[in-house]
């Protein structure tokens, strides 16, 4: 069984990437289920999504990761992978942007939310941690909307899904409109080549 729990903020892509990735699972005949839960997502509320995949053929049968179970954490935001991190196994994987997107409740405080302490914390773990430069993938794509797929194939590349960048190429075709098909491919190819 792999589970994997993606996060980030209303907006980021996070339903699509867990769409694209349980996709790309069903493609492979594993047996997936999916659950988000969502927070005031159209207002830059938390999302978080969950996809757990049959990957040895086994049957899964709830679509909620249980704290301590997830192989892979990948967050499109720093604080998000703080605020569910007790989902992580102490061995996962855990991939994060380095970009914050500040909350309303810093901007209406006198207190600024800084990416660094929250990314040392995050370092700190046991398990693999890989903290994605996103700009210059992003800046190469020409679409900062292609987070999403540079996280998924940062994840991807690191081995902690058990998915083949291939395998995701695919998914991708068969959940994104024909028009962004080529800006989401791009972008897989642009993350792992910065993993190689």
């Amino acid at each position: 069984m792999k589970n994997v729990v993606l996060t980030g903020i209303g907006g980021q892509g996070t339903v699509l990437a867990a769409k694209v990735l349980a996709q790309a699972a069903q493609n492979r005949g594993w047996q997936v289920r999916t659950a988000e839960t969502i927070g005031m997502a159209q207002r830059g509320g938390s999302v978080v999504s969950h996809v757990r995949m049959g990957d040895c053929g086994e049957q899964v049968h709830a679509p909620l990761v249980s704290a301590g179970q997830a192989d892979a954490l990948i967050a499109f935001e720093p604080g998000e992978a703080a605020r569910v991190a007790h989902l992580l196994k102490p061995e996962g994987v855990l991939v994060s942007a380095s970009r914050v997107v500040q909350p309303v409740t810093a901007s209406l405080s006198k207190e600024v939310y800084e990416a660094r302490p929250v990314i040392e914390a995050l370092e700190a773990r046991s398990g693999r941690t890989i903290i994605v430069d996103e700009a210059p993938l992003l800046a190469a794509v020409g679409n900062p909307k292609a987070l999403n797929m540079v996280l998924l194939a940062t994840a991807v590349q690191a081995d902690a899904i058990g998915i083949s960048l291939d395998g995701l190429k695919d998914a991708v075709r068969a959940c994104v409109k024909p028009r962004f098909v080529d800006m989401n491919v791009a972008a897989i190819d642009e993350a792992a080549a910065a993993l190689r």
